[in-house]
């Protein structure tokens, strides 16, 4: 497979944005990319939650960029990790069982054939799972990886550190994780490792590996984690935050849209590869123009250029012009239910509360007009429009 390395390209991979750090350093892969070697290059995934988020869409983007430019690349799906997880901050992370995960990796794979070729004629990526080497490593290959390492080098961990100071209790199968991480690595004997900046840490204990065991450096590509700039705030399957790319066209671009409009920039810079040179005069359009590009452009990779077009004019038609979309959702309502208890039953709100505080901060509409009494009782068909987004077809039974 020849490998392609025009310079351009290359740099502006590097030099967009998303590329926070690499180590050894930038330079140094720059030039490895430039050299016409092709390296093997993985980007793991812990199958921890049933959808991906735009983070991930990011990271798997410059990873299809790697692969066109004719590297092996690899998706490994850490069936065997994600039954542990990552060390939160805050508290251990509840355990998964097998079923959860194999549940959730077929899942992701639909997922994310959009923006990664795994079919491509010569250079294809692949997938892979970690069980298939984690499973069979017995209790002395264990004591064998983790001699490579100390406790003081684990406490050092950001999060590790956090939880000791505010007297969290670290359990110690926690300190496993980096070392499983890190072996992933060695097994697949890679020569570079793609991964989000909470990942460094992880990513650093496979360089330590690496070296120590095969006696090879393994480049570490650390990219950016998409963030609110004004709040902070990430985008995280754990908490379920973000905008999570296994929805429809329709919904996927609503959600863009309803993002912030601090999350302009993030999102250009990283969910697209819109020229940086059409960057200002993008956001000189103003916030909405801007973000419905973005979201076209967004849409347009997952789900196709007529999907994203379709996208837009729904949007158009709903939000800009008032309408209410073709495809509403629909609720019976008995006579003489609750219509919050309908809407509950029907996953429209979460709760008699939610449904309250919805109504007395004026987010449900009926055509114009605020509905003000949590106890309304419609006696016809009415259509609501429930928050900035959702409407629902509540039918009188």
């Amino acid at each position: 497979m020849k490998v392609i390395t025009d310079k351009k390209r290359i740099e502006d991979m590097c030099t967009r944005g998303t590329l926070v750090e690499a180590f050894p350093s930038k330079k140094e892969l720059i030039d490895k990319l430039m050299s016409g070697d092709r390296i093997r290059i993985y980007y793991g995934l812990d199958p921890t939650h049933t959808a991906i988020h735009l983070g991930h869409a990011k990271n798997l983007i410059f990873l299809e960029e790697l692969r066109v430019l004719g590297h092996e690349v690899i998706v490994l799906f850490g069936d065997f990790t994600a039954r542990i997880g990552d060390p939160d901050k805050s508290a251990v992370r509840t355990q998964l069982t097998a079923d959860d995960v194999k549940k959730n990796v077929a899942d992701w794979i639909r997922q994310i054939k959009p923006l990664i070729s795994f079919d491509d004629v010569e250079n294809p990526a692949l997938i892979k799972y970690n069980a298939d080497w984690l499973s069979k490593l017995s209790f002395a290959d264990v004591i064998e990886i983790s001699s490579n390492f100390t406790v003081q080098q684990m406490i050092e961990r950001d999060l590790f550190a956090k939880r000791i100071k505010a007297g969290t209790p670290i359990h110690l199968h926690e300190f496993m994780y980096p070392l499983m991480q890190g072996y992933d690595s060695v097994a697949m004997d890679v020569d570079a490792e793609l991964c989000g900046t909470d990942q460094i840490f992880n990513a650093l204990a496979g360089r330590t590996l690496m070296k120590r065991l095969k006696n090879k450096d393994k480049f570490v590509i650390a990219l950016n984690l998409i963030a609110n700039p004004v709040t902070g705030e990430l985008m995280s399957k754990s908490n379920g935050t973000g905008v999570f790319i296994d929805q429809t066209p329709d919904k996927l671009f609503g959600a863009i849209m309803a993002l912030p409009d601090a999350m302009l920039e993030p999102l250009f810079m990283n969910c697209t590869r819109i020229p940086l040179g059409e960057k200002d005069a993008l956001m000189a359009r103003g916030p909405r123009d801007a973000k419905a590009h973005i979201a076209a452009d967004i849409v347009k990779r997952l789900h196709g250029e007529s999907a994203a077009q379709s996208a837009e004019e729904a949007f158009i038609n709903t939000f800009s012009k008032k309408g209410v979309p073709d495809d509403v959702e629909e609720v019976v309502l008995p006579k003489g239910a609750s219509l919050a208890e309908s809407l509950i039953a029907a996953g429209i709100v979460e709760s008699k509360t939610e449904w309250r505080r919805l109504v007395l901060d004026g987010a449900v509409k009926n055509d114009d007009t605020k509905i003000t009494d949590p106890n309304f009782a419609p006696t016809e068909t009415v259509v609501l429009k429930v928050g900035k987004r959702r409407f629902v077809k509540v039918v009188v039974g």
